[in-house]
């Protein structure tokens, strides 16, 4: 018979009881398909209000017969499958006989799943604080060591290039001093430019309130050769040529070109990294004395307009306020700082995943990362040249 009064028919799903000696038995049948639309979930109603009468007279054991079921998609294995779990929810031990094995993995496949909100714990924003505090410190102290060990593939890379030269490649160190220094000179120029004017301009300012606006020179060459310009130019270069080697590099993982160079019996580092680095270490002292140069003409032409002072007593001051320390200290910085962005640049660019998001994240972590890193070495130098009155 029909379970609770349903019609049956041919293409139809039907439910009808079949009592055993074991327990309670409910057969299936018709084609349980989304094509039969609302029958489909009235057939599931009254396979759950069969399977819970059937069982009141079973001692709580329900089979649940498939084998006459004559066609079953997802949405019909899936209705089923929530019957089946709603009865058990009611305590009753229900058992599913299949008609094959299609059946069967299609029921595991499209089987229900009750998602259950989790009631949200009170808000305890110290606490919260607490965990995003230490979750960051550990994942600095894994950067922390990430960044060590590629430090020292690095270097064991220059030694055995240093060793053998050939295996420098050239080519691609000159590629990259052109991406990295020529093309980024425009731009790295007119920026000291006007930071040297804005310096020579507040510094004629303020110290002109004091009479002593002719000590605006010393500031100038004092501040742009020991600090401003290696700082400013590590940082352009972090924010331009550290971008593009992440990016570079992120691409080259993304598309498993790194993976091929390895099949090809090649080492990445000694491929990709190495001259990029060695590219960086060659440039930026280059494009620090070039801002240099920069800075102290736009503090120059300032000093000249804003402030009457000539350029024959701006020279004449500035050799007297600097000495080839003063020089020396931002050029020494430079290959540090390169050092610095060319690592972080290219390890983030190999920590890249398989998405364009994590291409974005990696990069904007790699320019933070990096002009974080500069400020940090700039200041450990500036420490270090005052402690040895450098």
């Amino acid at each position: 018979m029909t379970a609770s009064g349903y019609a049956s028919a041919t293409n139809e799903p039907r439910v009808s009881e079949a009592p055993t000696q074991d327990g309670a038995r409910l057969r299936l049948g018709g084609a349980w398909t989304l094509a039969n639309g609302a029958a489909l979930e009235a057939a599931s109603a009254a396979l759950e209000r069969a399977g819970a009468g059937a069982t009141q007279a079973a001692s709580g054991r329900l089979v649940l017969d498939l084998s006459e079921v004559a066609a079953l998609d997802t949405a019909g294995a899936w209705l089923v499958d929530r019957a089946r779990a709603r009865l058990e929810a009611r305590g009753l031990a229900v058992t599913v006989l299949w008609a094959g094995e299609r059946q069967r993995i299609l029921m595991e496949t499209a089987a229900y799943r009750n998602f259950r909100t989790e009631t949200p714990r009170p808000a305890a924003p110290f606490y919260d604080w607490l965990v995003e505090l230490g979750g960051a410190l550990v994942s600095a102290g894994r950067d922390l060591v990430a960044g060590v060990a590629f430090l020292g593939q690095v270097v064991a890379c220059l030694l055995t290039a240093a060793r053998r030269p050939a295996r420098l490649r050239p080519t691609s160190v000159i590629h990259h001093v052109e991406s990295f220094a020529f093309r980024a000179l425009p731009i790295i120029a007119l920026i000291n430019f006007l930071v040297g004017c804005i310096v020579a301009q507040q510094g004629v300012f303020q110290l002109s309130r004091f009479g002593a606006a002719a000590f605006a020179v010393d500031l100038i060459g004092i501040l742009v050769l020991r600090e401003l310009a290696v700082l400013l130019t590590s940082i352009m270069v972090a924010g331009r040529s550290g971008s593009a080697i992440t990016a570079e590099l992120g691409s080259m993982k993304m598309r498993e070109e790194i993976d091929a160079l390895r099949v090809m019996g090649l080492d990445p580092m000694e491929v990709l990294v190495v001259p990029r680095i060695v590219a960086l270490i060659v440039s930026l002292p280059l494009l620090t004395f070039l801002a240099d140069m920069a800075a102290i003409f736009g503090g120059l032409i300032v000093a000249w307009g804003y402030g009457g002072i000539s350029p024959e007593v701006f020279m004449a001051r500035l050799q007297n306020a600097i000495g080839l320390n003063t020089f020396l200290v931002g050029l020494i910085k430079a290959p540090f700082m390169a050092l610095v962005i060319g690592v972080i640049a290219a390890l983030e660019g190999f920590s890249v995943k398989g998405s364009a998001e994590s291409l974005g994240r990696q990069v904007t972590a790699s320019v933070v990362k990096a002009i974080f890193m500069v400020i940090v070495v700039d200041g450990v130098f500036a420490m270090f040249f005052a402690a040895i009155k450098y």
